[in-house]
């Protein structure tokens, strides 16, 4: 058996917020944004709405910041990271 290590993921959706161009210490461009993507409607046909949180790096921060707005169609990829961390009050996050 082999070792397949595979983390792709297409996302479509739209921009929660506009995007906020950062940097970090060492001056790399890092743009965190969040895209509303809608679900398939269940039986019941009430509309679905997940709410990524994605992080852009480098040239592909600077564009998104420059070309796209709160409401803006926008469709990534990437791979998918998961951060952990304690908050001020000792509890996990993710």
């Amino acid at each position: 058996m082999s070792n397949f290590n595979f983390n792709k993921v297409i996302l479509g959706g739209r921009l929660t917020n506009d995007v906020e161009l950062k940097s970090t210490p060492s001056w790399v461009s890092v743009a965190p944004f969040s895209l509303a993507v809608n679900r398939k409607y269940p039986k019941d046909g009430q509309p679905q709405t997940d709410f990524i949180s994605c992080t852009a790096w480098r040239q592909t921060a600077e564009f998104i910041s420059r070309y796209f707005r709160k409401g803006s169609s926008l469709c990534v990829t990437g791979s998918i990271q998961t951060r952990k961390w304690q908050d001020q009050n000792g509890q996990n996050r993710y």
